[in-house]
């Protein structure tokens, strides 16, 4: 069985737009997964910990067949190949992967919450969702097109046009 998945990408430390893109071609190869596209960049200024880099920020819809939690161990890899350091919240980072969305499922879990706990409020996860997905609806939340229009006031520039197949 497979199931259609959304990963939210992020990186501000290094050369962020070029990590980023490495990272998209790390998520076109990951086993047990089909790669369907991939959003345009964007920056966006940081959450939480205001004193750090802008972000440069993605989306890339995948088919999976791997179960969440295998998934999700394998963002985790790429992260640290990539010389990711969890450090605290919201901290600058070489490079963050949120598993958004795994189909319709719904987890609690702390290790695992789907959806992302936090994507029906940002900007930067919203945008590039809605590029890919503009009919999609966050189970337990609403069409992202609703999510996004409430976070209007959030800061966020389109930088680089991918090619979303």
């Amino acid at each position: 069985m497979s199931s259609r998945c959304f990963v939210a990408l992020g990186a501000n430390l290094g050369d962020p737009v070029a990590t980023v893109s490495k990272a998209i071609e790390a998520l076109r190869n990951l086993p047990g997964s089909e790669f369907i596209a991939a959003s345009s960049l964007y920056r966006t200024a940081p959450v939480g910990l205001k004193r750090q880099p802008d972000f440069i920020n993605a989306v890339v819809e995948l088919v999976a067949v791997s179960p969440a939690p295998t998934l999700l161990d394998m963002l985790f890899a790429i992260e640290a190949r990539f010389g990711r350091q969890r450090s605290v919240r919201n901290a600058p980072r070489t490079l963050d992967l949120d598993l958004l969305l795994y189909g319709d499922e719904l987890s609690a879990d702390p290790v695992l919450t789907l959806p992302h706990p936090r994507l029906h409020e940002r900007a930067f996860v919203l945008a590039p969702l809605a590029e890919l997905a503009p009919q999609l609806v966050i189970p337990g939340r609403g069409p992202v097109s609703d999510l996004l229009a409430h976070c209007a006031g959030q800061k966020i520039e389109m930088l680089v046009a991918h090619a979303i197949g």
